[in-house]
């Protein structure tokens, strides 16, 4: 995690996982707008979430990618999967991932797999655990991937071999 995550160098691939319509009421009517969650990631460890608001979708949709691509993260592997269970938390979001084995394919909700499959993660198990808001949940699933480390990552900090860090 060094070295900063550059956008521009990657081909990333973008994909709609919210479109939501809101309209404000004003003395001289309604007035709709719409807000977008947007996911972009690479298909090799990197993934980004963004939220774009506009008068106009495909505006909406502009300025959720760019939000998007500001908020990477780099997401550690092992194989087609992620190297342990863990449990992605953010406000009344829950999201529960736990490693598959190769060919289980990705097992999650609509909101849960469009991140996962655009980390590059193959094979995987994921639930909703509490509140199923695409915002929470979405944001939820960044967390639980930001929050995984690989024996690797594990034995560099504690300063130990990755023999120890497996027991």
């Amino acid at each position: 995690m060094a070295t900063k995550f550059n956008p521009a160098e990657h081909d990333l691939k973008e994909q709609l996982v919210a479109l939501n319509r809101v309209s404000k009421t004003v003395k001289g009517g309604r007035i709709a707008r719409f807000a977008a969650i947007m996911v972009v990631g690479d298909g090799n460890g990197h993934v980004g979430v963004g939220l774009g608001k506009a008068a106009e979708v495909p505006e909406a949709i502009r300025k959720g990618i760019e939000d998007a691509k500001k908020n990477m993260i780099t997401v550690s592997l092992k194989g087609s999967t992620i190297p342990h269970e863990v449990i992605g938390v953010y406000g009344a979001g829950k999201v529960l991932l736990k490693p598959a084995a190769p060919g289980t394919g990705i097992i999650a909700g609509g909101k849960v797999r469009a991140v996962l499959e655009l980390v590059g993660i193959s094979n995987i198990r994921a639930k909703c655990l509490r509140s199923n808001n695409p915002t929470n949940v979405v944001k939820a699933t960044i967390a639980g991937l930001a929050q995984l480390r690989s024996a690797e990552e594990v034995a560099k900090i504690r300063d130990i071999t990755v023999e120890q860090v497996k027991g």
